[in-house]
């Protein structure tokens, strides 16, 4: 039977602890080597109420691993912005949590405005080692973590999570209650099971049933497969979530936040977006990245970035090279001239992200 979250008078506006999001919020998902800084202020100025950053390892930080600190800094342009950690020892997640807590004195910059736990990674090098979803084999012990770093931390602690290990064990709608009895602030629910890692249509009706329970209180963000601004209206009007989170979809077109919100307002679609306009997004992206990770890991990063914007174009391989190959800063942003240049009259259709959503 389809459960259905109870509908929503959407004159009022989402909060996080004292972070308001505004109405019907779109957020950007966490995405491990995608939602780095330059990715995260690219989002917000195209429409994403909030950003999370990528994974950070509660054992890295505790170790003082570079790299891991490095994942924490973040800058007042991306605000309001989530540190997400995991982890499955108790101790490393609690000091990694204060850690976060108090990223801007640790790390410099920003700081964040939620610490965030990360329950619902499926791949394996995570969730198989018992973090990520593999917490879904262990809900009191998930439960347990979640109320220890509550009530270590000062700022709101929210939680990202799936429906269940798998088909025989979803518990979302009792974890739900039991999380939010331990002081979370919000719940961020993906609707699959680990064992599904992202095959299938995600479930929405569980989500919805969580949100309908009427034990529950604290806002109910939902997750899966949010790939146009119709799925997002319906995820709104259908399962009566408080906020919605893209993520896959959002890779080589962080224009979807600005397309949603203003379908959500309008009830209009945008045209496509050209591919002169794209070029221009590109360029922008490129020169964040630059300014904030310096030339040579400012070229490097962002080639997973490049292509993706121009997915679909015509004879496009050979520039796809170019622009994934080169080290030369200058010629770079030459080649994205020319592919204004050449391509500018092409008209494309809804852009996809990379993973085809």
């Amino acid at each position: 039977m389809l459960i259905i979250g109870a509908k929503k008078d959407y004159l009022c506006t989402m909060k996080i602890g004292n972070v308001d999001l505004g109405d019907r919020p779109v957020l950007l998902a966490p995405m491990e080597d995608v939602t780095d800084a330059s990715f995260r202020i690219l989002c917000r100025e195209q429409g994403a109420a909030m950003v999370y950053t990528e994974f950070v390892p509660s054992d890295g930080l505790i170790r003082d691993a570079v790299k891991a600190k490095a994942k924490m800094r973040t800058i007042p342009e991306e605000a309001p912005v989530g540190i997400q950690i995991y982890g499955n020892i108790p101790e490393s997640m609690v000091e990694a949590a204060r850690m976060a807590d108090r990223a801007a004195e640790i790390c410099g910059g920003y700081g964040c405005d939620v610490v965030d736990i990360n329950f619902g990674c499926p791949v394996n090098k995570i969730a198989g080692r018992g973090a990520g979803s593999g917490m879904m084999r262990e809900p009191d012990k998930m439960v347990m973590i979640t109320d220890m770093i509550v009530k270590a931390v000062s700022k709101p602690v929210t939680v990202k999570t799936r429906l269940g290990w798998d088909e025989h064990s979803k518990i979302i709608v009792e974890l739900a209650e039991r999380l939010q009895d331990v002081g979370i602030s919000a719940l961020t629910i993906h609707g699959r099971t680990r064992q599904q890692m992202y095959k299938g249509e995600a479930d929405w009706s569980l989500i919805g049933a969580v949100k309908a329970n009427p034990r529950m209180s604290i806002p109910i963000i939902g997750n899966g497969d949010i790939n146009s601004p119709e799925k997002a209206k319906e995820a709104f009007d259908r399962y009566g979530v408080d906020g919605i989170m893209v993520g896959r979809a959002s890779f080589g077109h962080p224009w979807i936040f600005r397309e949603i919100r203003h379908f959500l307002d309008t009830g209009e679609l945008l045209p496509p977006m050209s591919v002169v306009d794209r070029v221009a997004l590109a360029k922008r992206h490129f020169q964040l990245s630059l300014d904030l990770k310096g030339n040579v890991r400012g070229v490097f990063e962002m080639r997973r970035h490049l292509s993706c914007y121009f997915k679909g174009l015509p004879d496009f391989k050979e520039t796809r090279i170019r622009l994934v190959t080169s080290t030369d800063i200058p010629e770079i942003f030459a080649t994205l001239d020319y592919i204004a240049e050449k391509w500018g009259n092409v008209e494309m259709e809804g852009a996809e992200s990379v993973y085809g959503l």
